[in-house]
């Protein structure tokens, strides 16, 4: 009984102490044994045999888009300077006489017949008075002159023989004379009535006064000017075109301006819409460009010396166009990410043309079957793995504008 006791005592200790062995590597296989460790060892196996590609996750979740067919105007891009369509350059008629009042400044707006200034007439004043006292002398001598040749035409003095031949021609004349005289100062006082109203500097016509240079107490000389005026407020853009593009403009197409300080591309601008009004039919020889003057409306922010840029548009024409938040700009290229059946995306070079609104123009590089990265191309590389997700709806309060 004690025998049987031990014995059975001593089996499971012989068993631990042999699958302690087992497991330190100090046999090198047990019936049974083996079996259970590969079998523990299975499941670590087969999770270390997973593809790398089961593994990794998408690095962004994406929405996709496709170039669109649209037609689209035909845009001429050019720069130039803003400058007064009309101007008229205002100074004095008289020469030698004091400005006393200057009652205009730089960016009045003025009416025709408007006093700018005002010439001292003091003296203009009292020449004219003195013309007009010559003038009423004229007329009494030319009374007095038509009275005596009225009486020597009579017929009885021409008979009496009172008067000789030659009296009667002497008081003729004498009439004459005096009307001549009379014509003489009434001329001398259309003279001076001018030379007065030359005092009142005017302006020929609506407009903006663009420069000033008249000063109260200057001395006024003729040919010097006073003022500088835009004739009508109205401004005009000299763009600069090649010869190519001269060849493409024509007289009543729509021009759009960009203000300064807007650049391409930034978003929405407040553009100036004006109209060619006319084309240069030469090109200047030394720059090779060409003048293109086009008409700009009256209330506008441009100002006359502004260089500014802006479109021509000559006509329309077939483009692919795309979402500009599809488009990444890298190192002064163009790219688009376009997704594979593998949901991984590739880089595609491209080139940019015209730009219309939120949209730009795609003149090489994809095709319109292309299934393209819509949002978060800027996040990418060639070769990521992407998650395809639907678009969300645009917001109801938009949808309801629409």
């Amino acid at each position: 009984m004690p025998e049987s006791v031990s014995l059975s005592r001593r089996r499971p200790l012989s068993l631990a102490a042999v699958l302690a062995l087992a497991l330190a590597g100090a046999l090198p296989w047990v019936p049974g044994l083996g079996a259970r460790a590969e079998a523990a060892e299975a499941p670590q196996t087969q999770s270390q045999a997973e593809s790398p590609a089961q593994a990794q996750r998408p690095a962004l979740s994406v929405t996709l888009t496709a170039p669109e067919p649209a037609d689209w105007p035909r845009i001429v891009t050019a720069y130039g300077n803003v400058v007064a369509q009309q101007e008229a350059v205002i100074g004095p008629e008289l020469s030698g006489y004091r400005l006393t009042k200057v009652l205009v400044d730089v960016g009045d707006r003025v009416t025709k017949g408007q006093l700018l200034a005002r010439v001292a007439d003091e003296v203009v004043a009292a020449e004219l008075a003195q013309s007009r006292a010559a003038v009423e002398e004229a007329e009494a001598r030319l009374a007095e002159a038509r009275a005596d040749a009225d009486r020597a035409r009579t017929r009885r003095v021409e008979e009496s023989g009172a008067l000789s031949a030659q009296q009667i021609n002497q008081f003729l004349a004498g009439e004459q004379s005096a009307q001549a005289r009379l014509s003489a100062a009434r001329a001398k006082v259309q003279a001076d009535e001018l030379r007065l109203s030359q005092t009142r500097i005017l302006a020929p016509e609506d407009g903006v006064i663009s420069a000033r240079t008249a000063t109260v107490g200057s001395l006024a000389q003729p040919g010097a000017e006073l003022f500088r005026m835009i004739l009508g407020g109205r401004l005009e853009w000299r763009a600069q075109v090649t010869a190519l593009e001269l060849a493409q403009v024509a007289p009543g197409m729509a021009a759009a301006l960009v203000p300064p300080g807007a650049a391409p591309g930034e978003g929405p601008v407040t553009r100036v819409e004006g109209r060619v009004r006319m084309v240069a039919p030469t090109l200047d020889p030394q720059t090779r460009y060409a003048l293109v003057y086009v008409d700009l409306p009256a209330e506008s922010p441009l100002r006359a010396g502004m260089f500014v840029r802006g479109e021509l548009a000559i006509g329309q024409a077939r483009a692919l166009t795309l979402p500009q938040s599809a488009v990444v700009l890298r190192e002064g290229f163009a790219y688009v990410f376009q997704v594979g059946g593998d949901g991984r995306v590739g880089e595609v070079k491209v080139e940019l043309g015209r730009r219309l609104g939120d949209r730009v123009e795609i003149t090489r590089g994809v095709t319109a079957d292309m299934r393209l990265v819509a949002t978060g191309a800027g996040f990418l590389a060639d070769g990521d793995l992407v998650r395809v997700v639907d678009a969300p709806p645009p917001p109801k309060g938009l949808v309801a504008s629409e």
